[in-house]
């Protein structure tokens, strides 16, 4: 999933096998240590792995951290299916009722029309743009897009109650 251009399209580049198998280690570390984090996504009665969904904080400055980010990447075979949005429901509930959170955050690259939109989806705000700060000024991937939720608006959200 990681090595495929047309997933990673709107990062720097694809991940090699070692970069690939660092992030799920460290995700896998997250979750043990801090007990959430990036979860593996499967469909049940179908592919035992389609990606990934979950919470992590942000590991750079910027005017909107500290934060935790909701994020999603799922293989090509599995986009247009709902699974990206219905997950990050679920880990954006986990954040707020579980972790306590006041606010859940969420950024991608500028053209990356489909996550934009799951972030719509979950009721998160658009919130401006922003250099990213860990990828170089010639990257055509650096300028993004921040979506905000704060834990009031989403208990609003789809008659849920505070």
């Amino acid at each position: 999933m990681n090595a495929d251009p047309e997933v990673m399209r709107h990062f720097t580049a694809p991940y090699a096998r070692e970069q690939s198998d660092g992030f799920a280690r460290r995700s896998a570390d997250a979750i043990e240590q801090q007990g959430w984090g990036r979860w593996a996504v499967e469909v049940v009665g179908g592919a035992p792995f389609v990606g990934f969904v979950g919470l992590a904080p942000v590991r750079f400055e910027a005017h909107f951290t500290p934060a935790v980010e909701v994020g999603w990447r799922l293989a090509r075979e599995q986009w247009g299916c709902g699974y990206a949005t219905e997950a990050a429901r679920g880990a954006v509930d986990f954040g707020f009722d579980e972790l306590g959170l006041h606010e859940i955050v969420s950024f991608t690259a500028v053209g990356n029309e489909p996550s934009r939109r799951v972030m719509e989806r979950l009721g998160m705000r658009y919130d401006g743009e922003f250099a990213h700060p860990l990828l170089g000024e010639d990257d055509p991937t650096r300028e993004h897009v921040l979506y905000r939720l704060q834990r009031d608006d989403w208990s609003r959200l789809d008659g849920r109650r505070a």
